[in-house]
């Protein structure tokens, strides 16, 4: 039986009603590894019904670093599901199981890193056809916070989270389809949503099998918390010191290294390998956010080793 934390119910899992605010976000996100083949990437829909837009993510790392990725904000007009520019996701059983699939083209780009100029980035990378076909079923409880209308949070006012086993099938151009199992984790939000609205952050997600997945937040001076999924049970993280090395000249993530502190007095030791890694962005009003996402190996202790993905976001410097 799958637990529930937080102010949260089963139902949470669908779209809600729409909000008035101009910015009004509802947004699913689902990533994926498979170790035995060093294959991963994610899927993002967020609607923006009162903007008559949904912004559209899919990236799929191959094992030698290059991608299939798209972006588009393709027209809506509703917040009636997640079904727009390709990608469908479908609540098979709420706060248990979930199908998504993505049926669309793609850019092969045989460095991400181009994505740091996007113009250029499509213009010089050939297109496939991607055909992705998940599910994505819940391996630990389900957690996070319904937040209060008008409370001023302009990024994340209601959140949900939960840990997942995946398999299902990627298919890439005139390639045979690709079987896939692993694991990744899941994020929903809903609520107003600038990017620009959060300074910074650190997002750090990891599965190290069925019975234990991770989250470490922190901010851009590596202080924060999280927690582990243990089965059932959630441990929260108390204390995070965050430390990261990054590619000479650039602020795309490398390695990472967490000292954790656990709420029951356990210390653990978080090492990350950046394996592939995109440089995306989102632009409003002149800002010009910086989402740098990196398909990431971790390493426990010392001794268990697991896989996920790390989202560092920054703002421009003035």
């Amino acid at each position: 039986m799958v637990k529930i934390y937080g102010n949260l119910t089963a139902n949470d899992d669908y779209t809600h009603e729409l909000g008035p605010e101009q910015n009004f976000n509802e947004s699913v996100y689902f990533n994926f590894f498979d170790p035995t083949q060093n294959r991963g990437g994610f899927v993002r829909i967020g609607n923006r019904a009162n903007e008559g837009y949904a912004e559209m993510t899919v990236i799929v790392w191959n094992p030698d670093g290059s991608a299939l990725f798209n972006y588009a904000k393709p027209a809506i007009s509703h917040n009636n599901g997640w079904d727009a520019g390709g990608l469908e996701i479908t609540i098979v059983k709420p706060a248990e199981v979930v199908r998504t699939t993505y049926n669309g083209t793609a850019y092969f780009l045989k460095d991400p890193r181009a994505m740091s100029d996007p113009g250029s980035a499509f213009r010089d990378s050939p297109q496939q056809q991607l055909t992705i076909d998940l599910t994505h079923e819940a391996v630990g409880p389900m957690y996070g916070h319904v937040g209060e209308a008008g409370d001023g949070n302009q990024f994340a006012r209601s959140h949900t989270e939960q840990h997942m086993r995946v398999s299902g099938t990627v298919q890439m151009g005139e390639e045979a389809p690709i079987a896939l199992t692993g694991h990744g984790l899941r994020d929903h939000s809903w609520g107003p949503r600038y990017w620009q609205a959060t300074p910074s952050y650190r997002w750090i997600t990891g599965n190290f099998g069925d019975d234990l997945g991770m989250i470490v937040r922190t901010n851009d001076e590596g202080h924060g918390g999280g927690l582990f999924h243990e089965g059932q049970d959630l441990v929260r993280i108390t204390k995070t010191t965050l430390t990261t090395e990054y590619e000479p000249g650039t602020n795309y993530h490398k390695t990472l290294r967490a000292e954790l502190e656990l709420e029951d007095g356990r210390r653990r030791l978080l090492e990350g390998r950046v394996m592939g890694y995109i440089p995306l962005r989102n632009r409003r009003s002149g800002g010009n956010t910086h989402v740098g996402e990196g398909m990431t190996e971790y390493t426990l202790d010392g001794e268990r080793v697991g896989y996920g993905l790390s989202e560092y976001l920054d703002q421009p410097k003035d």
